[in-house]
C-alpha cells in the first residue's frame, strides 16, 4: 500500500464509522421502540447490524478490503497480505472511525456526544463467547476467501447476525467496536472495566483461527499469499 494509502485509510475510517453508527443507532432505536422487551430490541439491533455489515463490505471492500476490525487487519498482516506498518495504519483509521461513529449515532438520536457505559459485560462466559465469536468470524473470512471471495460479505454478515444470538456477549468480535462502545451508555454499550478482557479474548480467538487456517491451507507460502490477497480484495 503506497500511493493508494490515503484512499484505503479513508475507506477503513468511514466504513468503521458507519458500522458503529449502525450498531449504536439501531440499539438506541430498538430500545426506545421495544417497550422494554429486550428480545425484540436485540433482534432489531441484530438485523440492522448484519445488514449494514454486508452493505459496507460490498461498498468499501474493493478499496481497502473492508476490514473495519483490528483483529482482521492483524490476521491479514500475519498471513502476508498486508504489511505490519499498513496494518498499524488501518487500526488507527478503524479506531478513529469507530469513535466518530458512536458520536454520530448519539447526535442523530439527541443523546450526549459521549458518555461512559455502565452496561456490565463481565464473567468467564462472556470472555469465552468473545473467543468463540472472533474465532468464528476469522474462520468464515479465511474459509470463504479460499474458494468464494465474492461471498465473504454475505457470509460475514450472516455469521455476525447468528453470533449475536448464540454467544452470551452478543458477539462484539472487534477490538475497535469494543473500545468505541465503552463510550455509549445505551443498549449497545460496554462498561470500560470489561473492555480489556473482551479485547484479549478477541485477539486470542482471531489468532487461533488464523493459525488453524494457515495449517489447513496447502503448505506453500504462495498459496497463503493468494488467500491473504483475496481477503484484502473483497468482494
Amino acid at each position: 500500500m503506497t500511493s493508494d494509502r490515503p484512499r484505503r485509510l479513508v475507506a477503513e475510517a468511514i466504513g468503521t464509522m458507519l458500522l458503529l453508527a449502525a450498531v449504536v443507532g439501531s440499539g438506541i432505536m430498538a430500545d426506545r421502540l421495544s417497550g422494554g422487551n429486550q428480545a425484540i430490541a436485540l433482534l432489531a439491533n441484530t438485523i440492522a447490524t448484519g445488514a449494514a455489515l454486508i452493505a459496507l463490505i460490498l461498498a468499501f471492500g474493493p478499496v481497502s478490503g473492508a476490514h473495519f476490525n483490528p483483529a482482521v487487519s492483524i490476521a491479514d498482516a500475519f498471513q502476508g497480505g498486508l504489511s505490519w506498518a499498513d496494518a498499524g495504519a488501518y487500526i488507527v483509521a478503524q479506531l478513529l472511525g469507530a469513535f466518530l461513529g458512536v458520536g454520530l449515532a448519539h447526535v442523530m438520536f439527541g443523546a450526549p456526544l459521549y458518555s461512559w457505559s455502565t452496561h456490565a459485560r463481565a464473567g468467564s462466559a462472556q470472555i469465552v463467547s468473545e473467543v468463540v465469536a472472533t474465532f468464528g468470524l476469522l474462520s468464515v473470512i479465511w474459509g470463504c476467501a479460499r474458494t468464494r471471495p465474492n461471498a465473504v460479505a454475505f457470509a460475514v454478515g450472516a455469521y455476525i447476525t447468528a453470533a449475536y444470538w448464540f454467544t452470551s456477549s452478543t458477539s462484539f468480535a472487534n477490538p475497535a467496536v469494543t473500545l468505541a462502545r465503552a463510550l455509549t451508555d445505551t443498549f449497545a454499550g460496554i462498561r470500560p472495566l470489561d473492555v480489556p478482557g473482551f479485547i484479549t479474548a478477541q485477539l486470542a480467538g482471531g489468532m487461533a483461527a488464523t493459525l488453524l487456517f494457515r495449517w489447513m491451507i496447502p503448505g506453500s507460502s504462495e498459496t497463503r499469499d493468494r488467500v491473504a490477497i483475496s481477503m484484502r480484495a473483497l468482494p
